[in-house]
């Protein structure tokens, strides 16, 4: 019995070790609405929030180590938008040990039409490993939420059919 209980621990060990390290750069807001433009902020910055928080829950519950990200944040605070500046997100990934780095996008064409991506590459070559863009209709917590959900569920932890 005791030799099966070492077993299972020491497998336990070993997986843990082999755990993926993800660099997750945060969602990045892209708003050319005029609604914004002419009565303010509808929720937005809180919404992005919201799935940031989404994202980083579902990438832990399925295993992945989301890293700290202090180490480069003097670089990360000069760049508007990580998931467009021509490589950084992967070079800050591999600075921090990372195997993945991982950035997304919300476009917010007006309060009815928006668009939201998320994409996680490869920290060492740059190669999109998994990602998806999905339309999505109106401004609300719900719609938002609901998008990202479908993006994680069909893109990156997708459940096999039993």
């Amino acid at each position: 019995m005791r030799l099966i209980t070492l077993l299972f621990l020491l497998l336990g060990a070993g997986a843990a070790a082999a755990q993926e390290k993800v660099a997750f750069f945060g969602l990045t807001l892209l708003d050319s609405s005029l609604q914004t433009a002419e009565t303010g902020d509808h929720g937005e910055r809180a919404r992005i929030a919201m799935l940031e928080q989404m994202v980083r829950q579902r990438f832990a519950e399925e295993g992945y180590e989301l890293l700290d990200l202090d180490p480069v944040r003097e670089s990360l605070d000069r760049i508007v938008n990580p998931a467009k500046c021509y490589g950084c997100d992967t070079r800050m990934a591999t600075k921090l040990g990372a195997d993945y780095a991982l950035v997304g996008e919300v476009q917010k064409v007006s309060n009815l039409i928006l668009s939201m991506n998320l994409q996680m590459r490869d920290a060492e070559t740059g190669q999109m490993v998994k990602g998806r863009v999905v339309d999505f209709r109106g401004n609300t917590d719900q719609s938002w939420s609901r998008a990202m959900r479908y993006i994680l569920k069909t893109a990156f932890f997708v459940e096999e059919e039993k």
